[in-house]
């Protein structure tokens, strides 16, 4: 299994610990450069609270990026990456509740695998991109399906305060071109699918978006939903896997007005 990264609350906000052949330890530096393995923490991962893994300026999501599920919103495929952006304020941490707003109709999950950047990155060529990708995370792009339907846009339906679940870790030395994606509502499988069947690939995604804005360090790149999704009601719980990452898990909860 590749390195995982876990960013963990402390006393005096958060730090980084890798996980690496059964043991835990600090991380010495920064993750986006130069870092090492730290001091050994015996107790694992036990006792931490995990938080989402980074704190982005932007996640970039990617939709209708497998044709299963554009053939279920009854949708043509796309001839380039239709993208969007979620906002800082939607992202929220493992065991984090997923609020469902007052009104908001239908609410959906959508299971997905996020790219993590790791430097800085404009124009890259697709040739190029594993260089400016720290890793890879689980993220769940939680829809107001209606309000989405309605409206005809992205920002509303996908941009609501909690909409963005992260987590729980960044797996380092991935390849992203072959992993398992899943989601399950209460224990009932909904999505199962594999990178494998991105339209888009990640190298492309890279490139396609870093060159219309830069990517920065912890930027997400969300690269797409597989077929599946499905409604979240209050009293859920929501996990997201993407192999070799782990499990995302969200309980559901109404939001009062």
């Amino acid at each position: 299994m590749p390195a995982r990264l876990f960013r963990v609350a402390t006393d005096n906000g958060s730090e980084y610990l890798v996980e690496r052949d059964g043991r835990v330890c600090t991380v010495d530096g920064d993750i986006y450069g130069s870092w090492t393995d730290g001091a050994l923490r015996p107790q694992g991962l036990a006792g931490a609270r995990i938080l989402a893994p980074v704190v982005p300026s932007k996640i970039v999501a990617v939709g209708l990026n497998y044709k299963a599920h554009a053939a279920e919103q009854g949708k043509p495929l796309p001839a380039e990456p239709l993208i969007f952006i979620k906002p800082s304020t939607s992202v929220i941490g493992p065991g984090d509740a997923i609020r469902i707003p007052p009104g908001a109709g239908r609410v959906d999950h959508e299971g997905e695998a996020g790219i993590v950047i790791g430097r800085t990155a404009y124009r890259v060529p697709a040739a190029r991109a594993g260089d400016f990708i720290l890793g890879v995370t689980c993220v769940n792009d939680v829809t107001a399906r209606e309000i989405q339907r309605r409206e005809g846009q992205y920002t509303r339906p996908k941009g609501f305060d909690t909409f963005a679940p992260v987590g729980p870790c960044i797996a380092i030395g991935l390849d992203p071109s072959d992993l398992a994606v899943e989601c399950r509502v209460n224990d009932e499988p909904r999505q199962a699918s594999s990178t494998r069947d991105l339209i888009f690939p990640v190298s492309e995604l890279v490139a396609f978006i870093s060159s219309i804005m830069t990517l920065l360090p912890g930027d997400i790149i969300s690269t797409g939903t597989p077929a599946g999704i499905g409604p979240l009601a209050p009293g859920d719980t929501v996990r997201v896997t993407v192999g070799g990452v782990g499990d995302l898990v969200n309980p559901v909860e109404g939001e009062s007005p």
